[in-house]
């Protein structure tokens, strides 16, 4: 911080206002020393961008007078200051710089252009995303067309709808028959006191609405089986399984896959827990790591076992985050990899899953699938209890 203010007491400084009355005035090269992204986001109009890495390279070809009036801003000031110096150095005679960049000119009501399909409340909201390289003002314009079903508003369901919200995911559907229960609270953060007894949809809708009022909610206060799961999955981009139970998990596996609809699954128990991706016909499907569940004495649920409140923190995270990969389409989400966590020794271990080329239902073409036949499935509450 010293450096740079020792660079900037070397230049000419201008306020916004200053810079504002040159630039209408005319006759004022205007250079605009962020990265694209940060341009694209927002610029002053009649700014040209030459990135600081660019700068000797490119300067010349933006300003050939040596002797002409340079007005040079980023984003609060620091980089443009570098900039105003490196040109003095070049042999730019009249440089300036606009003192706390296009924040400080903002914040004062001038104009800037701006992005098209985000609101100024929304630039604003998402500039943290935006700033990202490879998030940018088109992945969260992805983000706030997107539709993502969540399937449980309990430990998982809570971490990644609230950050699925933030995020600005503009669609969030949530499934679940219960009421918020005393028992919930531990871990399933987006409730609290006030709501035991009210529907968990409910309770999660009115804390999503107040944490973003860009996303719109859709409650399901239903549980998912064969006469409305592929009515309710249709219309969403990408399923979240936050499901506390085996039947519903290969009753979604099989539908997800019928209509390639890409599921994003985590489960926890007392201190392990994993996630994993699975997007049909790329990778292999639930069915293909599980190819039956296990029997009932070798699967405890949460009421029975217990599970360590932050387990439900992280692995939602961790789904949230393989959720954003998805609809922005960045990085390498977890397909054919099963991810393991043990809270006790904080430790991540990676196993590679494979397609199943027997598998009785990914190894099927859909299209091959009648009308008639994706409505149908076979009774998993039976087939569970037999299991068990």
């Amino acid at each position: 911080m010293a450096t740079d203010q020792a660079t900037k007491t070397k230049i000419d400084e201008i306020s916004p206002a200053e810079a504002k009355s040159e630039i209408d005035a005319g006759g004022v090269a205007l250079v605009d020393t962020r990265e694209p992204h940060e341009y694209e986001e927002a610029h002053i109009e009649g700014g040209r961008l030459v990135p600081p890495a660019l700068l000797r390279d490119e300067i010349a070809s933006v300003v050939p007078d040596l002797s002409q009036r340079v007005i040079l801003y980023c984003r609060s000031g620091n980089r443009s200051g570098k900039a105003a110096q490196e040109m003095s150095e070049l042999g730019y005679e009249n440089v300036a710089n606009v003192d706390g960049g296009i924040l400080e000119w903002q914040e004062q009501g001038l104009p800037v252009v701006t992005a098209a399909g985000l609101t100024p409340e929304q630039r604003m909201r998402y500039s943290r995303h935006t700033l990202i390289p490879e998030v940018g003002v088109d992945g969260q314009i992805k983000l706030l067309n997107a539709k993502v079903l969540l399937i449980g508003a309990g430990g998982l369901g809570s971490p990644a709808a609230l950050y699925l919200a933030a995020a600005g995911v503009g669609t969030l559907g949530i499934v679940d028959d219960d009421l918020v229960d005393e028992s919930n609270l531990q871990r399933q953060v987006i409730h609290n006191t006030e709501r035991v007894g009210t529907p968990k949809t409910e309770s999660a809708r009115k804390t999503i609405e107040a944490l973003n009022p860009d996303v719109k909610v859709v409650e399901y206060r239903t549980r998912l089986d064969a006469s409305n799961i592929i009515e309710i999955i249709k219309d969403y981009d990408v399923l979240v399984d936050g499901a506390d139970n085996f039947p519903t998990r290969y009753l979604l596996n099989d539908a997800s896959v019928r209509l390639r609809k890409p599921v994003v699954s985590a489960s926890i128990l007392t201190f392990d827990g994993q996630v994993s991706t699975f997007i049909p016909y790329v990778g292999p499907c639930y069915r293909c790591l599980y190819p039956t569940p296990p029997p009932a004495e070798l699967a405890p649920s949460c009421s029975e076992n217990g599970v360590l409140g932050v387990m439900a923190g992280i692995m939602g995270l961790l789904q949230a985050n393989e959720v954003t990969k998805l609809v922005i389409g960045i990085g390498e989400p977890l397909v054919g990899r099963l991810l393991l966590f043990e809270a006790l020794s904080t430790s991540f271990t990676e196993l590679k899953v494979r397609r199943d080329p027997d598998c009785p239902i990914c190894s099927r073409d859909p299209e091959s699938i009648t009308d008639e036949e994706m409505g149908v499935f076979p009774d998993y509450e039976a087939f569970c209890a037999a299991a068990g």
